[in-house]
């Protein structure tokens, strides 16, 4: 007497149908570059591209939001605003249409930061364009680090160096907020200027900092250097993830 087969070949079909819906609701479709590929949906954007099997040679550093070097511009679907992230940190959502900008196209000033003084002519002489500000927020609507640029611009106009580097001290100097500014300031590097006039000639004297600087020169810590720089990765990656580290 020959068994019915059937019923579990359809179940094995279902299972297998099962499988592969299962699949395709963990996939999402991105257009990286104007063209359409199919990514896992809890990729970064950066993850994302090197899924679809691009090889990323420029516009990455550091991958954990750092560096500021992953600038991108993405459009989702039924949403006329053109947003702005990092590709490290920002995920992949369905419809969703990036670019990458790898550099920004701007003028740095070239300054002696000892010749120079923390008041209120400083931001001016040194980045002009700063005056253009139309206090319009563009520039912090668009940074992916929540800051409140327009408000530090604003503190160089008036000359508050301090408050300046206070407000830009988690810049990652993306360059996204330069990108979007309709006045076409760089505000990330009018921050980069007042942390430098901070740290050389507003800071408060620190005994602890000027020993620490002593024993650098003095070579106290050349040999632990000379240990790192012939670690392999996997030494490095285990002691830069096992650090201690503020919360």
């Amino acid at each position: 007497m020959e068994s019915d087969n059937r019923p579990r070949q359809e179940e094995g079909k279902r299972q297998e149908e099962g499988k592969r819906q299962r699949v395709r609701a963990n996939m999402v479709n991105v257009f990286i570059m104007g063209k359409r590929h199919v990514v896992p949906e809890h990729a970064t954007i950066m993850r994302a591209i090197e899924y679809a099997g691009h090889q990323i040679i420029r516009g990455a550093g550091c991958r954990e939001g750092f560096c500021g070097a992953c600038g991108t511009l993405y459009r989702l679907p039924g949403d006329y605003k053109l947003h702005t992230g990092l590709a490290c940190t920002t995920l992949v959502k369905e419809g969703m249409s990036l670019t990458q900008i790898p550099a920004v196209p701007m003028e740095k000033a070239i300054y002696d930061v000892e010749k120079l003084r923390p008041d209120v002519n400083t931001i001016l002489e040194v980045y002009p364009v700063a005056a253009r500000c139309v206090a319009c927020n563009t520039c912090s609507k668009a940074c992916p680090q929540q800051l409140q640029v327009m408000d530090y611009v604003q503190a160089g106009l008036r000359g508050d160096i301090a408050l300046v580097a206070d407000l830009s001290f988690d810049c990652v100097a993306c360059g996204l907020c330069a990108l979007r500014c309709p006045a076409e300031i760089i505000p990330h590097e009018i921050g980069i200027l007042s942390k430098r006039l901070f740290g050389r000639h507003l800071r408060k004297e620190s005994r602890e900092l000027d020993e620490r600087i002593r024993e650098v020169r003095a070579g106290k810590f050349d040999a632990e250097y000379d240990e790192l720089m012939v670690m392999g990765k996997d030494s490095l990656n285990k002691l830069y993830y096992g650090r201690d580290m503020e919360p």
